[in-house]
């Protein structure tokens, strides 16, 4: 088996998805902080990149639901700062 360029993308983005996660549930990382989101879409980013190189449709779809829900967590947790900061 040969890892192309796109495979290393999508790993590097496998690695912000599950590093991610794993630091909440050690308590490292703030869930409600704009980073925790940020980098859980980054990481669908990447893992799309490489998608679309070597397609797989199941995988393609978790990765959109993944940066979507990504997109609502970051925008929810940027209005959180900003009313925080309002009062």
């Amino acid at each position: 088996m040969t890892l192309t360029a796109a495979d290393f993308v999508g790993l590097i983005g496998v690695g912000f998805v599950v590093g991610t996660y794993f630091l909440s549930q050690l308590g490292r990382m703030d869930v409600n902080r704009p980073l925790y989101p940020a980098l859980n879409g980054l990481g669908a980013i990447l893992i799309i990149f490489s998608l679309l190189h070597t397609f797989n449709a199941a995988s393609f779809v978790i990765e959109l639901f993944w940066l979507a829900i990504s997109v609502v967590g970051l925008i929810r947790a940027l209005r959180f700062r900003s009313d925080r900061r309002d009062r």
